[in-house]
């Protein structure tokens, strides 16, 4: 079993157990939902892959299934920029995620790490960035990387290469699953740390005085 679907089975075990519940509030998503959609991409990954040509087919799975939902928290957004700075964010993601694929050594043996973690992680690194909230991130880290294996094809083709693009088949479902997981992990972390932050710089507004509680006059 690869990374991705364990990634999504520990996902879906710990949303049924209350886990992330601060998350799928940010990504507008139900408990419910949020299983219905991890059921989906993992039950979709074992589907053959649907060729629209000789050198490229997508994974329902993989990439259909990830694509809808990444639509769906576009559309659920509460306002227009904010439904702008998704698509933006997945945008500078992709062409980030293509400029590093690049720059990489193509043969897998020359890299120190696994390429699918090694893009899997850029990806969601990348996504955060660019992303901030959580609905962003994610939408960057999935949506981002998808963009750029289909930009890495179309350059290789346009080259003269005749690759083959199974787009979200195989090791792409891992960098993608990788990637959209963790820009919203980070993206969390980072919103509560800052969160606590503030709190802490607060004055607290109530002061215990002759055994009760009264509200601190402000100066």
């Amino acid at each position: 079993m690869s990374i991705g679907f364990i990634l999504l089975i520990v996902s879906g075990v710990l949303i049924l157990f209350g886990a992330g519940q601060r998350v799928l509030d940010r990504l507008r998503l139900t408990d419910r939902e949020a299983i219905l959609f991890i059921a989906l991409i993992i039950a979709g990954g074992f589907l053959p892959d649907i060729s629209l040509s000789q050198t490229f087919a997508f994974n329902v799975g993989g990439a259909l299934i990830p694509l809808g939902l990444c639509v769906y928290l576009i559309v659920k957004a509460d306002t227009f920029w904010e439904k702008a700075r998704s698509v933006l964010a997945a945008l500078l993601t992709g062409v980030a995620v293509f400029a590093l694929g690049q720059a990489l050594p193509a043969d897998p043996a020359e890299m120190v790490i696994d390429p699918t973690l090694a893009y899997g992680i850029a990806g969601g690194l990348i996504a955060y960035v660019f992303g901030r909230s959580r609905r962003c991130a994610f939408i960057a880290g999935t949506l981002g990387v998808m963009l750029a294996n289909l930009a890495s094809w179309g350059y290789a083709n346009g080259q003269g290469a005749g690759q083959r693009l199974v787009l979200g088949g195989a090791g792409g479902f891992d960098v993608i699953v990788i990637a959209g997981l963790l820009a919203v992990m980070l993206a969390e972390l980072v919103g509560e740390i800052i969160e606590r932050v503030k709190r802490g710089r607060q004055k607290p507004t109530r002061e215990f005085v002759n055994g009760d509680f009264v509200r601190r006059e402000q100066r």
